[in-house]
């Protein structure tokens, strides 16, 4: 079963914000999360919806936020997944790009159902037991009818809009998507006119087509074959390892799902959460260690360690040396090869 966690925020989500006079930093701080993430925009999906709902409580009126957003950013500042779609050949073309590398970018996750003469696209989250916020179920999709409009260059219209929760002025979304707006509904959901779906976009690009579909579905066969769920709890246990002993309480959380559910699919890939603890750290352990600038005390440190005659027997158990021979002899065999 393919796990997403790691989400990378798109440069133009900052450009944007900074449009409407918005600072990152304040958003950042806002969602209490270290301002690298500006400059290193890979996150986990609890900071993802941290970074949307500092957003919105930036905003006075959540509708406003959606709109303002999803009608700023410009074409320039795309991603490739975005890029792909807003130079498809037509808008159910474009819906269908969406849909498809929006696997590349999660948590969101967009059903596309065609019937009679409506188009209906649910959002559901991936591998995910925590809603997203208001704020980023509005933009998304706010946006799925803003591509439209981009792309063809027509004022289309919703047919009914549908929100499982408060998100704002309600009529300031109906001016927007100009149909009406359901709020605390059992889903979120835009329903269009199918008829719409065959309208051209005047922005097609063929040439640039040819060249990023075949890269993005490359790039989407790797992420499916490469990303277990294991990698993926290891890779948020290994960023939150400094400073403490993460329980599998806080990884869950992390993930937005309860600890049950995490224990269950790490068994169904025949792992536990102490084991990838344990590896984790114990990996962790050699990778500082041939770094020569830090002292064992840091090393011990990083790896969640507040004790460091902890390390020391734990590392014992692991490689039948003390961590200070083991980097002699590493360093010796580096120099000598």
């Amino acid at each position: 079963m393919t796990f997403h966690t790691r989400i990378k925020i798109p440069i133009g989500f900052w450009t944007g914000l900074r449009q409407l006079g918005i600072e990152s930093q304040d958003v950042v701080r806002k969602a209490r999360l270290p301002l690298t993430i500006i400059t290193e925009p890979v996150v986990t999906t609890s900071q993802y919806f941290a970074i949307w709902q500092a957003y919105s409580d930036l905003m006075d009126d959540t509708s406003k936020g959606i709109i303002k957003l999803a009608t700023v950013f410009e074409t320039s500042h795309y991603p490739p997944t975005v890029l792909t779609a807003y130079h498809a050949r037509d808008y159910r073309d474009a819906l269908n790009r969406m849909a498809r590398y929006k696997q590349l970018c999660p948590p969101e996750n967009l059903r596309i159902t065609e019937e009679g003469e409506h188009c209906t696209i649910e959002l559901k989250w991936s591998y995910t037991e925590q809603p997203g916020p208001p704020m980023l179920v509005g933009i998304t999709l706010a946006f799925l009818l803003e591509l439209g409009r981009r792309g063809t260059g027509q004022p289309l219209t919703a047919k009914f809009v549908e929100f499982s929760h408060p998100m704002g002025d309600v009529q300031t979304l109906e001016n927007y998507f100009g149909c009406p707006v359901r709020i605390e509904s059992n889903s979120d959901r835009l329903t269009l006119h199918r008829r719409d779906l065959d309208c051209p976009f005047v922005s097609y690009n063929a040439e640039l087509l040819e060249i990023l579909t075949p890269v993005l579905d490359q790039s989407l066969g790797e992420q499916q074959r490469n990303h277990s769920f294991t990698e993926m709890v290891k890779w948020i246990i290994k960023h939150s390892l400094s400073g403490g002993r993460p329980d599998i309480h806080t990884i869950a959380s992390e993930m937005g799902m309860s600890n049950r559910t995490l224990q269950r699919r790490l068994t169904d890939e025949g792992a536990s959460f102490k084991y990838l603890l344990t590896q984790t750290r114990h990996e962790q352990a050699r990778e500082y260690l041939k770094d020569a600038s830090l002292d064992i005390k840091e090393v011990a440190f990083l790896i969640g360690y507040e004790d460091q005659n902890s390390f020391y027997r734990a590392f014992h158990l692991w490689e039948g040396d003390t961590p200070s021979n083991w980097r002699t002899e590493q360093i010796g065999t580096s120099a000598i090869t």
